[in-house]
């Protein structure tokens, strides 16, 4: 295909595909399109190994890595292990009778809580300068962060190597700063996205964004992200400026995917309308799949949310041990249990193969394309 994100990153299909799963990363690489594993809560020695597992299985091609390293939160320069203390008690309480409410036991929240370090550690520069070294060992086509600039260190290595660097931005300034940092590509991601997301839709935020780096008279290319399930939201984002997709939460359901197949089987009979965003779940506004502790989190006597990284401390341990027991069969963590996940699963009707799924966005792609040409006429 003559776009730019193929030329640049060596792949014949312009369809991006994040996900924590190594399997779904090689199979849409193999599809054609490219994997780009989530690695931002891992350590350094489980980076490597799952990094060099990719490269055994891939057959030599491209595929990405993401991070998180935000610009500013709490804790910022301070030692990681400082951030626990300043959790407060009111914030676990409310977790834990959340969790007695639905009969799981919340005993050992505390010491899962301190096994969560990892995830604030590698939003530290020392941390996420450990992660890149260990990205950069391996042949990686893409280094993305996930929030904010990327940092120095990140933009240096990625021009050392010649690998291009992303950056996800949520609003038109945040592209234009992304492109006066030298970021080789913008994923604009619009408020339908799962996970971290803004408040202007994929229809608005793709368009506007395209203007405003075309009139300052730069070409970087973009990738449109939120709400994009299909073959023919690709084609549209395409129409209106971008140059390819970032793509998440429609391999949440893939056979290859690691989710918790109770939350697997809420998101395949969920509409667009069963998703909510949040600060809950990280201290920023994150799209999930919507349960009771969502709506917890919501209600008017709840906890105001802690600023990133404090809420992830609280609610990951949390999420972690109802995951567990959902998959047991508990009834009151099935209720519970929840994942980031965007607006575009009410169109994720059928779980397949993510390989089948690269294919069917080729095949949906091309049809909405002929089908914009055929009201073009002789």
């Amino acid at each position: 295909m003559q776009s730019p994100i193929c030329a640049m990153l060596g792949i014949e299909f312009p369809l991006l595909a994040f996900s924590h799963c190594r399997d779904v990363v090689v199979a849409v690489s193999k599809a054609g399109g490219m994997g780009v594993f989530g690695a931002a809560a891992l350590p350094p020695e489980r980076l490597e190994e799952e990094l060099a597992w990719i490269d055994e299985h891939i057959g030599g091609r491209p595929y990405g890595v993401d991070l998180i390293v935000p610009n500013s939160f709490v804790g910022k320069g301070e030692a990681p292990s400082s951030a626990i203390a300043k959790v407060p008690e009111t914030h676990l309480n409310f977790a834990a009778d959340l969790l007695e409410k639905h009969g799981v036991d919340p005993a050992g929240l505390s010491e899962a809580m301190a096994g969560r370090q990892s995830f604030g550690d590698n939003m530290q520069e020392d941390g996420a300068a450990k992660l890149l070294e260990v990205a950069f060992r391996h042949p990686i086509a893409l280094i993305a962060n996930a929030l904010g600039v990327p940092p120095p260190l990140m933009l240096e290595l990625g021009k050392r190597h010649g690998v291009p660097v992303a950056a996800l931005v949520g609003t038109r300034d945040h592209a234009l700063t992304q492109v006066r940092a030298g970021v080789d590509i913008l994923v604009v991601a619009g408020g339908e996205a799962g996970g971290h997301c803004g408040e202007v839709a994929t229809m608005v935020l793709v368009p506007e964004v395209a203007a405003a780096v075309e009139a300052v008279g730069a070409n970087t290319p973009i990738l449109a992200a939120g709400g994009i399930v299909t073959g023919r939201q690709m084609a549209a984002a395409m129409a209106m400026g971008a140059h390819g997709a970032w793509t998440g939460s429609v391999w949440l359901t893939t056979a290859e995917a690691e989710t918790n197949p109770v939350v697997k089987e809420k998101m395949l009979a969920a509409s667009s309308r069963d998703t909510v965003r949040s600060k809950s779940r990280t201290g920023k506004p994150s799209r999930q799949l919507r349960s009771p502790w969502t709506d917890a989190w919501e209600a008017e006597d709840a906890p105001k949310p802690l600023p990133m990284p404090l809420q992830s401390l609280v609610s990951e341990p949390a999420l972690r041990k109802i995951d567990k027991l959902s998959e047991g069969g508990h009834e009151g963590a099935k209720a519970l249990a929840t994942y980031w996940v965007g607006q575009g699963v009410g169109l994720m009707n059928e779980a397949m193969g993510a390989g089948q799924v690269v294919q069917e966005f080729k095949q949906d792609w091309v049809a909405a394309c002929e089908r914009l040409n055929g009201f073009i006429g002789d």
